[in-house]
C-alpha cells in the first residue's frame, strides 16, 4: 500500500490538526509553540481529552483553542470513539495528533483515520512498546533509548515509523531521569516530524516511510 501526503498543501492552506491527550500535554505546548512561531505550518482545530481535569485542557482554553472534554463513562469503546471522531469531523481535522492520550482507540477509530492518526512513544519501537517503556528499557539493560514518532496501526505502538531519536542510557538513571531526558527529545522530534507531514514530503510504502526533500 502506498500512502503519500504530497497533496496536503493542496488539501487546504494549513493542514488541520485535532490532539487528543489525557494529561499534562506536554507534547502539545510544544507543537502549539512550533506553530506559533511560524516553524509549522498547520493549525490545531480542537483539543480533545478523555479527563475533564486534564492540564492540557486549561492550557487549550488559555491559548484559545477550540478544547472538549469527551468522558467515557456510561459509554463503550466504540461510543466513545464514535464521539470522538464526531468532533474531529466537526472541526474538519485532517490529521489526529495523539499527545499523551492514554486510551487505546478502537479498530474503527484506526480505519476511519487510516494512516492520518499519528503518535509518540518513548522508546525506539518495536522495543518496549506499552506502558512504562523507559522501565523496561532500564530493566533489559539497554545502552541506548530514545523516542519514535508513528503512524498508529491497529496493534499496540505499531504502524510505520517517521522519526526516531535516541538518547544514551547512563549509569545510575532511573526511570524519572531517563524520562526526563527522553521527553526533551520528544518535543523535537513530534514537531520535526508534523512538519514533513504538513509540507507533504512524507509517502508511506508498506511499513517505510520516505521522506522527500
Amino acid at each position: 500500500m502506498r500512502v503519500s501526503y504530497s497533496d496536503a498543501k493542496r488539501m487546504t492552506k494549513r493542514l488541520k490538526f485535532g490532539v487528543l491527550l489525557s494529561g499534562r500535554g506536554s507534547n502539545f505546548l510544544a507543537i502549539a509553540d512550533t506553530i506559533a512561531r511560524g516553524a509549522l505550518d498547520a493549525e490545531i482545530s480542537v483539543v480533545i481529552s478523555n479527563k475533564a481535569y486534564a492540564p492540557g485542557i486549561t492550557a487549550a482554553h488559555v491559548r484559545g483553542l477550540h478544547a472538549h472534554v469527551i468522558q467515557p463513562k456510561g459509554l463503550t469503546r466504540e461510543q466513545h470513539d464514535a464521539e470522538i471522531m464526531r468532533t474531529l469531523t466537526h472541526h474538519e481535522v485532517e490529521l489526529v495528533v495523539l499527545a499523551g492520550y492514554m486510551r487505546l482507540l478502537t479498530p474503527g477509530f484506526i480505519r476511519a483515520f487510516g494512516n492520518r492518526i499519528v503518535n509518540i512513544h518513548p522508546s525506539l519501537l518495536p522495543a518496549f512498546p506499552g506502558l512504562h517503556a523507559q522501565r523496561q528499557a532500564l530493566e533489559y539493560g539497554v545502552k541506548v533509548s530514545g523516542c519514535t514518532v508513528h503512524f498508529v496501526g491497529e496493534g499496540l505502538d505499531d504502524g510505520p515509523i517517521i522519526l526516531q531519536k535516541t538518547v544514551p542510557v547512563l549509569d545510575g538513571d532511573t526511570e524519572e531521569t531517563l524520562s526526563a531526558r527522553i521527553l526533551q527529545q520528544e518535543h523535537i522530534a513530534y514537531s520535526e516530524a508534523l512538519r514533513w507531514i504538513a509540507a507533504g514530503r512524507v509517502e508511506i510504502v508498506g511499513r517505510a516511510v520516505r521522506v522527500r526533500n
